[in-house]
Order: structure tokens, then sequence, then C-alpha cells
């Protein structure tokens, strides 16, 4: 169990089942941006992101919200096949709702670790940040 230090001196505790359903919940969202049954639209794209989201590629660039999301679209448009497996995630609490979710991303003969830092509020789960680094 661990806990966090909440609004007013509260503390809030996490316990394992509370970390097992926010596990959960963000496996369903990964592949970050692969997952085209969460939206392919700007709309959709908007709601999963934070408006200042950014990622570092695995590249090593580093790419701003507008840059992904215009990538985005052209790959959406294209409806191209997008095969991967994902494995080794990984959660960890960084704030009373701040959560840095950690996998490998196995796509072909590319291996790649991901980290996403998601944010849960009350519209849902937002991203705020996402890398890539090839394994």
């Amino acid at each position: 169990m661990t806990a966090q230090q909440g609004a007013a001196g509260t503390v809030n505790r996490m316990t394992d089942d509370d970390d097992a359903v926010v596990l959960a919940q963000l496996v369903d969202r990964e592949p970050l941006f692969h997952r085209t049954e969460l939206g392919t639209s700007r709309e959709a794209f908007e709601a999963m992101t934070a408006p200042d989201f950014w990622e570092v590629g695995a590249s090593g660039a580093v790419y701003d919200r507008e840059f992904v999301w215009a990538t985005l679209e052209t790959r959406y448009a294209a409806g191209e096949p997008d095969e991967w497996e994902t494995s080794e995630f990984t959660l960890r609490r960084l704030g009373p709702e701040v959560f840095l979710l950690t996998y490998v991303l196995h796509q072909g003969s590319r291996v790649t670790r991901r980290a996403t830092v998601w944010e849960r509020s009350g519209a849902g789960w937002r991203v705020m940040y996402h890398q890539g680094t090839p394994a």
C-alpha cells in the first residue's frame, strides 16, 4: 500500500486493489494512439491529451501536440494495418491523480520501451507526456 499527501493535509491511501483497477484501465488505453477503438477524430485526440501534451519519439525527437495530431490524422486516413503486441506493464503513482505507466511495445521486429504519464480527472483519463525508447 502506498500513501499520498492529499488536499488540506489529508492522506489518500491507494490499496493494491486501487492499483489493479488503474492498471487495467490504462492497459486498455495503450499503446497510445494505436487503439483506434478509442477514437480517430481530432475531438477524441484532444479529449485524450492534455493541452500541453508532448512526447519524445523513439528517434529522440521532441513532438508537440499539434505535430502528433497531424501525424495521426495521416495514419488514420491511410487505414493501414497496425499490428502490435504489448508486455511488461508497470504502474507508479506520481501524484494524487497522476500515474506513470511503462511497458514494452512490439511492432514486428521493432521493440520499444514506452512511458506514458496519465492524469485522471472527472472527465476521464488524459495523457500529459509520452516517450518511446528503442529496446
